[in-house]
C-alpha cells in the first residue's frame, strides 16, 4: 500500500473514532447544564471519558495518517465524521436516516472525492520552525479568544474556535511526525518538546470547546468544525509546509468546486433534525426530577 492510499485509509478510521466521540460529548452535553455541578457531573460520567478515549483513539490514527499525507489531503476527509456521525446520532436516538442526511451525505462525499484527486501529493517532509509554530499559536490564541467572548450563539462560535484549534493542532502535529521520524537530528530536539507542548495545548482547547458548544445540539457545531478545522490546517500546510494542489490552474478550480460541494453538504446535514437526550446516558449520570409543567393553582386544588 502506498503512502497516499494508507493516509486515507487512516483517516477513514479516524473519522469513524471521532463521530463515535462526537455523539457521546453531544448526548452528555444535552443533559449537563452549565457550572460547577454540571462539571463535576461530567468528569464523573463514563460517558465523558469513553468520548476522551475515542477521541484519543482517533488522534493518535490522525497523527499516523498525517506521517504519509499532507494535510491538504488529510485533512478534508476529517468532514467524514459528520457523515458518519449523522447516521450513528440517529440509529442511538431511535430514528431513521432521513432524505435529506442522505443527499447532504452523498454532495459530501462527492465534494470530497473532488478534492482528493487534487491533493493526493507526497508523503510530507517540511516541518514548522520554531518562530513560525510560536507565530501561528499566536494568532490562534487571538482568534479562539475573540471567538469566545460572551455574546449570542456561543455554540457556533465556540465550534469555530474548536475547528480552527484542532486543525492547528494538526499542523503542529505534522512537524512533530516528520521531526520525530527524521533520524539526522536528536529525538527531543527544542523544536520537537516546544511544539508537542503547543499540540497538547491546543487539542485540550479543541476538546473542551466542542463540548461546550454540543450543548446547542449536534449537527451545526459540528458542521463547523469539519469546515474549519481543514481551512485552518489547510492555510498551514500551504503558506508555510510548500504544500501544492495538482493540475495547476485546473486543479484549484477543481478543488474549488469540490469544497463548495462539500460544504454545501454539510449545510444540507445540519438542517437533520436534533436527536432527543438519549435514554442509556441515564446509566451514567444521577437523574434530575424535572419540574412539573402542570400550572400551580391545579397543583393547589387537587386533594
Amino acid at each position: 500500500m502506498n503512502a497516499t492510499l494508507l493516509a486515507v485509509a487512516l483517516s477513514l478510521v479516524s473519522a469513524g473514532a471521532y463521530a463515535a466521540a462526537a455523539v457521546a460529548q453531544e448526548r452528555l452535553a444535552s443533559r449537563v447544564t452549565e457550572g460547577e455541578s454540571g462539571a463535576l457531573r461530567m468528569l464523573a460520567s463514563g460517558v465523558w471519558w469513553s468520548s476522551v478515549g475515542l477521541n484519543a483513539a482517533a488522534a493518535l490514527l490522525h497523527v499516523a495518517a498525517l506521517k504519509y499525507g499532507p494535510l491538504t489531503l488529510v485533512q478534508p476527509l476529517g468532514a467524514l465524521t459528520l457523515v458518519a456521525a449523522v447516521p450513528l446520532g440517529a440509529r442511538l436516538a431511535g430514528r431513521r436516516v432521513t432524505r435529506l442526511e442522505w443527499r447532504g451525505t452523498g454532495l459530501t462525499l462527492i465534494g470530497l472525492g473532488a478534492l482528493l484527486l487534487t491533493a493526493s501529493g507526497p508523503a510530507p517532509d517540511d516541518t514548522l520552525t520554531v518562530p513560525e509554530a510560536l507565530v501561528v499559536a499566536a494568532a490562534t490564541m487571538a482568534v479562539i479568544g475573540a471567538l469566545s467572548r460572551p455574546g449570542t450563539r456561543p455554540g457556533l462560535r465556540h465550534a469555530t474556535a474548536s475547528g480552527f484549534a484542532s486543525g492547528v493542532a494538526s499542523a503542529l502535529t505534522q512537524t512533530v511526525t516528520v521531526a520525530v521520524t527524521d533520524r539526522s537530528g536528536p529525538l527531543l530536539s527544542p523544536q520537537v518538546v516546544t511544539v508537542a507542548l503547543l499540540v497538547a495545548a491546543f487539542a485540550a482547547g479543541g476538546l473542551l470547546l466542542s463540548q461546550t458548544a454540543y450543548r446547542g445540539g449536534l449537527g451545526a457545531p459540528l458542521a463547523v468544525v469539519t469546515l474549519s478545522n481543514p481551512m485552518a490546517a489547510s492555510v498551514i500546510g500551504v503558506a508555510l509546509l510548500g504544500e501544492r494542489l495538482r493540475g495547476g490552474a485546473g486543479g484549484i478550480l477543481v478543488a474549488v468546486a469540490g469544497a463548495m460541494v462539500a460544504a454545501y453538504g454539510v449545510v444540507v446535514l445540519t438542517r437533520s433534525p436534533r436527536a432527543p437526550a438519549a435514554e442509556p446516558a441515564r446509566e451514567y449520570l444521577p437523574s434530575i426530577p424535572a419540574p412539573s409543567a402542570e400550572p400551580a393553582a391545579l397543583r393547589l386544588s387537587r386533594p
